[in-house]
C-alpha cells in the first residue's frame, strides 16, 4: 500500500473488495504476534483515533505467565488497556485466509507518542534519528528454520519428526520431495506483502532457509515478524510445525536470523557503505558503523539472543559467532563485511538467532552502528584472517541470558541507544525468562546424577 494513501481512500479500497472482518495485530517483547479480528464497522471506527488493547502483552512472557519484576503493568496496576494505532501502511491481505485483510499497529503513550517499551516504536525512533541524520538504512533479515510432521498431541519434543531425513544443504531433491509446502511458502508469503528473495534446504534434516527481500528498516522488521508467523501458519496447512527456535538439537547446527544492512542517501540514490576510491570498497562511514557494532554488541545482545535457548547456538564451531570479530566475507566472524557493487555493498551480522524479535534485533544493529558514526569509532579491531573463533584478542560475546542482561542493564550505553525506560523493562523481561528457567529440573540434571550422584 502507498504511504500517501488516505484513510478514506483504504477504506473505499476496502468496501470494494466487500470486506467484513479485519485481522489487526501488534507484537509483544518476544516478537510475538498478538491479535484479534475485528468486525468491518469497528475498524472504520478505530482505524484513525486508535484503539484499547490490553497492556498486559508487555506484562507476561512467551507462555502468558505474568511478570512480577517490572513497574509498567501488573497486578499493580490492574491491567488496563494501552492505546494501539493502526498503521495503515501495513495493510496486507492473507492468501491462505481467503485474501482477509491484515493490519499491524504499535503502541502510544498518553502524550500520543510512540510508548517507550512497545518494540516497533522503538524501532520506527531509532529510525527516525537514522533519518534526522540524513541516512536511510535499507536492511533485510534471513531465517533459518527447522520443519517437523505435527503429530496430534505434541508431548515429548524429543520425539518429532522432521519432514525430510539428513544433512542436505541446498538440496534440490530435498526441497522437490516436500514441493507442494516448498512452494506455498514462496508464493503465498510473497503474495502476503512478504517477498522472498531466495529459499533454499540448509544443514540439518527439515532445515529451510529464506532471505526476505530487502527495504527500508521499518518495512524489513514489519516482513521479518510476519514471515516468522506466516511460515507457522502456512505449515500448520501442511500438516507441519515450524520452529524458530535457536538450537533444537544439541548435535545440529542452530538457526541463525543474520541482519543485512546499509545506509543509503535520503533519496536512496548513493550508497554511503560503498567506496569506489579505496581498495576494499568499503567506506569510513561502513568502518564506524561496523565499529560501533562491535562495540555495542556485548552490552545489546539480549536484543539479538534473547531466550535461554539463544545461547547455546552461539558456541564455537557450530556456525554462529562467538568474538568481537570482523572480517569481508567470513562466516566465523561477529560481522561479515560484504563489499562489491555500489548497489550490493552492505554488512551481514551474524549474532542474530532466528528466535529474535525482528523489531528489535533490527533497532540494535541500527541504534549501535549509528553511535559508531555519531561517535567517528574509528574500526580498530583488525580484520580477522581465517577462523574467527580463535580470534579472541578483542573479547567474546557474553555466555548465558543472565551474564548478556547483566551487560546490558548495567550498561550506560544500553541506556543511550534505547532510553532507560525501555532498557530497564527489557531486561527486567529477560531476568524475568532466567528466573523461570533456574528453577526447572532438566533432563539432563535427572539422566546424570538421579541414580548415581
Amino acid at each position: 500500500m502507498s504511504n500517501t494513501q488516505t484513510v478514506q481512500e483504504l477504506i473505499t479500497y476496502l468496501e470494494s473488495k466487500s470486506i467484513t472482518k479485519v485481522k489487526v495485530a501488534v507484537t509483544d517483547m518476544d516478537g510475538i504476534l498478538r491479535g484479534k479480528l475485528i468486525s468491518w464497522d469497528k475498524f472504520k471506527s478505530v482505524v484513525k483515533s486508535g484503539f484499547g488493547f490490553c497492556n498486559v502483552v508487555f506484562g507476561w512472557d512467551s507462555g502468558d505467565v505474568a511478570y512480577d519484576n517490572v513497574p509498567y503493568t501488573g497486578w499493580h496496576s490492574g491491567y488496563p488497556d494501552a492505546q494501539a494505532c493502526i498503521d495503515i501502511n501495513t495493510f496486507r491481505q492473507i492468501p491462505w485466509e481467503n485474501d482477509g485483510a491484515f493490519f499491524l499497529a504499535d503502541f502510544t503513550n498518553e502524550q500520543g507518542y510512540g510508548l517507550d517499551i512497545c518494540p516497533r516504536s522503538l524501532l520506527k525512533k531509532i529510525a527516525g534519528e537514522a533519518q534526522a541524520m540524513g541516512f536511510y538504512p535499507s536492511f533485510s533479515q534471513e531465517f533459518e528454520w527447522f520443519n517437523y510432521k505435527r503429530p496430534a498431541e505434541i508431548r515429548d519434543f524429543q520425539s518429532l519428526e522432521p519432514i525430510t531425513q539428513g544433512m542436505f544443504g541446498y538440496s534440490v531433491l530435498r526441497a522437490s520431495q516436500e514441493s507442494a509446502f516448498y512452494h506455498d511458502l514462496f508464493d503465498q508469503l510473497t503474495k502476503f506483502g512478504v517477498p522472498i528473495e531466495g529459499i533454499h534446504t540448509e544443514t540439518g534434516p527439515g532445515v529451510y532457509e529464506a532471505a526476505v527481500l530487502y527495504s527500508n528498516i521499518l518495512e524489513a522488521a514489519d516482513r521479518a515478524v510476519l514471515f516468522k508467523s506466516g511460515v507457522k501458519e502456512i505449515a500448520h496447512r501442511h500438516g507441519y510445525l515450524a520452529t524458530f527456535m535457536a538450537k533444537v538439537n544439541e548435535h545440529l547446527p542452530g538457526c541463525s536470523g543474520h541482519v543485512h544492512q546499509s545506509l543509503w542517501t535520503l533519496d536512496q540514490s548513493e550508497n554511503l557503505f560503498y567506496d569506489a576510491g579505496s581498495a576494499s570498497k568499503i567506506s569510513e562511514l561502513m568502518e564506524n558503523y561496523m565499529a560501533g557494532q562491535l562495540y555495542c554488541l556485548p552490552f545489546i545482545l539480549p536484543m539479538l539472543a534473547p531466550t535461554i535457548n539463544s545461547y547455546k547456538r552461539l558456541v564455537e564451531g557450530a556456525w554462529a559467532p562467538t568474538t568481537l570479530t570482523w572480517a569481508v566475507d567470513n562466516r566465523t566472524t561477529a560481522l561479515r563485511a560484504l563489499p562489491g557493487s555500489k548497489s550490493s555493498t552492505r554488512i551481514e551480522t551474524r549474532v542474530v538467532g532466528s528466535d529474535s524479535n525482528p523489531y528489535l534485533a533490527l533497532a540494535a544493529c541500527l541504534a549501535s552502528g549509528l553511535y559508531g558514526i555519531k561517535n567517528k569509532m574509528k574500526l580498530e579491531i583488525p580484520e580477522t584472517i581465517g577462523n574467527g573463533y580463535a580470534n579472541k584478542k578483542h573479547g567474546i560475546l557474553p555466555t548465558n541470558l543472565y551474564e548478556a542482561t547483566q551487560a546490558m542493564k548495567n550498561s550506560p550505553v544500553a541506556k543511550e541507544l534505547f532510553g532507560a525506560a525501555f532498557t530497564e523493562h527489557f531486561t527486567a523481561s529477560r531476568e524475568w525468562e532466567w528466573r523461570a528457567f533456574a528453577k526447572v529440573v532438566t533432563n539432563w540434571e535427572t539422566q546424570r546424577y538421579l541414580e548415581i550422584i
